[in-house]
């Protein structure tokens, strides 16, 4: 059956974009560190892994190296959301943010798969290993990503790009401890073959605390409703809003990891387009939900549903 609408009702748009409240902080200092840093120390580990025959400082190399990727690639993609907007790019480059975690994510899975291999080849054939030299490098190791990691901790909470070299930097340091205890256990002991066992450990840790990351990544990817907003508590707050009876095709999705975008049809009978309740609208929607650029439809009447003859 078919169906038609009938819209003789007045439509006021308002497209307010947010403006920031504060300046945002720069990491630009922060992610050259920790790229240097981060390059310094996989090279030594590298090396030490090699000259003691340890898998795990070797595994633990390889997922220093991932970050150093990661943070290169989050270092990008911040540069390019930071570029203006065009003609073509109306939203600038925003979403090479989102981007970038992704292939972060995915960069750091293919890295625990390849570890993963090396780790199952020293299980197979142990060779001795010297626990001095692992425990000195994994010292160092706790040193670097604990700075690192702290450089980030102000940027981790609402954009998942640095909250992602946050937990990067801050997962290698509790690694990094574990391999300190794991050569000092190797020196106590002499069984070899907890290197690589402590290998696997520090592998099981690395893929359960990056998964809420990759799994976030891809949800943002799809556009879906940020983990920080509860849709449902959105709606309520827009139905409390002064003379709004209904409230209809609202969206919510990221345009970049710390930009999130709003549109939505507000039914407000009698009232009409007010300026003074747009911009108090969105400097709650701004408060409440970090929501900074909203697209607000304004109805006067709730549009009416009539059915129409069928056509043969």
């Amino acid at each position: 059956m078919a169906h038609s609408h009938d819209h003789d009702h007045t439509h006021d748009h308002h497209h307010h974009h947010g403006l920031a409240a504060a300046t945002e902080m720069h990491f630009d200092r922060a992610f050259g560190i920790g790229i240097g840093l981060n390059l310094v120390f996989v090279v030594a580990e590298t090396a030490g892994g090699l000259w003691s025959h340890s898998s795990a400082l070797l595994s633990d190399a390889g997922h220093n190296l991932s970050d150093v990727l990661s943070l290169a690639l989050a270092w990008g993609a911040t540069q390019l959301a930071s570029r203006p907007s065009s003609e073509r790019y109306t939203y600038g480059f925003k979403s090479a943010t989102i981007q970038a975690a992704l292939i972060n994510a995915a960069l750091l899975y293919a890295a625990l798969g390849f570890i993963l291999w090396d780790t199952v080849d020293h299980l197979r054939n142990p060779a001795p290993v010297n626990g001095y030299l692992v425990m000195v490098l994994a010292g160092i190791g706790i040193g670097v990503n604990g700075l690192t990691a702290f450089l980030f901790r102000k940027g981790q909470h609402g954009d998942v790009n640095l909250r992602g070299a946050y937990l990067h930097m801050l997962t290698d340091a509790l690694v990094s401890l574990g391999v300190v205890v794991g050569g000092g256990l190797v020196v106590w002991t002499g069984w070899h073959w907890l290197d690589p066992l402590i290998s696997f450990v520090i592998l099981g840790i690395i893929a359960y605390s990056s998964w809420g990351l990759l799994r976030e990544t891809v949800q943002l990817t799809m556009l879906a409703v940020p983990e920080s907003i509860n849709l449902q508590k959105v709606r309520a707050l827009l139905l409390a809003q002064p003379g709004v009876t209904q409230v209809h095709d609202l969206h919510v999705w990221p345009m970049s990891t710390r930009d999130t975008a709003l549109t939505v049809h507000l039914v407000r009978p009698g009232c009409g387009c007010d300026s003074d309740f747009l911009q108090q609208l969105q400097k709650t929607l701004k408060e409440k939900f970090n929501i900074c650029h909203c697209t607000v439809q304004i109805e006067e009447r709730v549009p009416v549903l009539e059915e129409s003859c069928g056509c043969d």
